[in-house]
């Protein structure tokens, strides 16, 4: 169990009937002694820019059969709980950092036969909650159901390697019917099912672990067809930065060591925020003031007029310029350049994350081994 009080806030301006329905959400509990079929947590560190957009995708579900939005306010600095409040949503406090008590902390307050998980960069079509309700109907025994996520911006390799990515985990779902990765923006449980969040653990505790302790409970239904949109911010330090530092060192490596020892050996890895408004899911971001770059550091901003490549190497001439006698147009780069990326994400992703998931609901003797030579070469005897 956290420790701490639970802090529920509820806006100080109820919303009206006629706001609700303006406003598309039909779905919307508008009483307290009303038990919602679904609870949507989202947990927020700064995300004033974007989860104004986020929580009017979910008040816009078509789905009748009433949800609420719990907003999880993780010390943020800036307006967004203020804004979530002004959007009737429910409000609690959670102080210790990480996405994995974050999340917990909002499903300790939900009400709802449903738990989901969503972010607060990521926007929902209107029949969202309606698909997930028919799968659950579908089938007494699935215990949940998971969908793919697309990426709404950001760099175009990245948009191709979620779409490679989620294709491959739909393509062994379809042959096995197993789900060997899941999102934490589109993860719905059924209440008497949820294990609940290993706080202990950073990113990857709210999705590899949580997948692989709901397999033991029953059926997880993978929907293609049912994915959520989400800002592609975090990509822009480039390709190098996300596979090798922001997928192996702090989603993987993280993952394993921490649940190996039961600790956090590897913490989470460095917010990234964006610096002003968000647009239709927010400009490309930039990290807050003060925060230090990472292993790789970030991608190079090219001058105004450049365009930086795929990879954030040395910017293309500006418009009017010459290219070097014998190289390809820019045009051409920019294509190859994205195909090659989005191959190479995807396989990286495959290789990277299916001996994870494939470990199935204990992690293997050689990840054992591999885990505790790492540990013992970074902290040697007497240094722990």
């Amino acid at each position: 169990m956290l420790a701490g009080v639970i802090r529920v806030e509820r806006s100080a301006h109820p919303v009206s009937r006629a706001a609700v329905r303006l406003a598309g959400a039909r779905g919307m509990e508008e009483s307290a002694d009303v038990v919602p079929r679904f609870s949507v947590v989202v947990p927020c560190f700064n995300e004033a820019g974007y989860i104004a957009a986020t929580i009017d995708s979910l008040r816009a579900q078509r789905f009748a059969g009433g949800h609420e939005i719990i907003v999880v306010d993780n010390n943020c600095t800036d307006a967004t709980a203020a804004i979530a409040r002004d959007r009737g949503a429910t409000v609690v406090s959670e102080p210790e950092p990480g996405v994995c008590a974050a999340r917990q902390r909002g499903a300790l307050v939900a009400r709802g036969d449903i738990i989901v998980s969503a972010d607060a960069d990521t926007r929902y079509g209107p029949d969202w909650l309606n698909r997930i309700d028919r799968a659950f109907a579908a089938d007494d025994r699935v215990v949940a159901v998971v969908g793919p996520c697309r990426y709404a911006d950001g760099p175009a390799w990245g948009r191709g390697y979620a779409r490679v990515l989620f294709g491959l985990v739909g393509l062994i779902y379809r042959l096995t019917g197993r789900v060997l990765y899941a999102t934490a923006t589109n993860i719905a449980v059924r209440r008497e099912h949820f294990p609940g969040y290993d706080t202990r653990l950073t990113q990857g505790g709210d999705e590899l672990d949580l997948l692989r302790r709901l397999r033991r409970r029953g059926r997880v239904a993978f929907d293609p067809g049912n994915p959520s949109h989400s800002s592609g911010r975090r990509l822009a330090r480039g390709l190098l930065y996300s596979v090798f530092v922001s997928l192996l060192v702090h989603y993987l490596a993280a993952y394993l060591l921490n649940r190996l020892f039961g600790r956090r050996v590897l913490g989470a890895a460095p917010a990234f925020r964006t610096g002003g408004t968000a647009g239709v899911l927010g400009a490309a971001p930039t990290p807050r003031t003060g925060e230090t770059a990472d292993v790789l550091g970030a991608a190079p901003t090219p001058r105004t007029g450049e365009t930086a490549d795929v990879l954030g190497a040395a910017p293309t001439p500006r418009t009017g310029g010459t290219a070097p006698a014998g190289r390809r147009p820019a045009g051409r780069r920019r294509v190859a350049g994205a195909v090659g990326a989005t191959l190479a994400g995807a396989v990286a992703g495959a290789v990277l994350l299916m001996p994870t998931a494939l470990a199935g609901d204990g992690m293997s003797h050689t990840y054992h081994s591999i885990a505790r030579l790492v540990v013992d070469a970074a902290h040697p005897a007497g240094h722990r």
